[in-house]
């Protein structure tokens, strides 16, 4: 799940500039998705994902270590665009029921880049995913995801990168 993992803190530390909607509102007169979410933050998050998922390929296939799931360009890359789409569709969610940006929502919070990643896997690369995501591994990542969220938002807070620890 690195790939899918890190795009979030990624985009946290090094977006900014101008944002994915251009500072637009929707039809409600509330923004799209908000400050919080930039074009810069968008790219830099992906490629970021996309570095640690090549990362985990290289080691995989020069150490053999069998316990590392067998990535795929495909399966990094839907994991890392995946993971920021469900946070972009989240940030909509959130727009729309009123929940302002840095705002507990709670469980969406955590799990909007589990399900981006793993809806974009199921369109294109269901093959990997029913063949990778086992129901142990599914139990680690709802047990996992939550602790690493919070755990990488405590830190972005402490850096100074988010200004909500949550």
């Amino acid at each position: 799940m690195l790939p899918a993992y890190l795009p979030n803190p990624v985009a946290a530390a090094l977006g900014g500039g101008k944002p994915i909607d251009g500072g637009r509102c929707w039809r409600d007169g509330r923004r799209i998705f908000g400050d919080g979410k930039t074009v810069r933050g968008l790219i830099a998050g992906i490629a970021g994902g996309v570095a640690i998922g090549l990362l985990q390929i290289l080691v995989h296939s020069h150490a053999e270590i069998v316990w590392l799931p067998e990535h795929t360009l495909v399966s990094i890359t839907l994991l890392a665009v995946g993971a920021l789409l469900g946070d972009l569709a989240k940030s909509f969610l959130k727009r729309r029921r009123g929940v302002e940006r840095g705002e507990k929502w709670p469980v969406a919070d955590q799990f909007d880049l589990v399900i981006g990643a793993f809806i974009l896997l199921l369109i294109f690369d269901p093959g990997w995913l029913f063949s990778t995501i086992t129901i142990p591994i599914a139990i680690a990542i709802l047990i996992l995801t939550p602790v690493l969220h919070r755990g990488t938002n405590i830190i972005g807070y402490i850096l100074g990168i988010k200004d909500v620890p949550w």
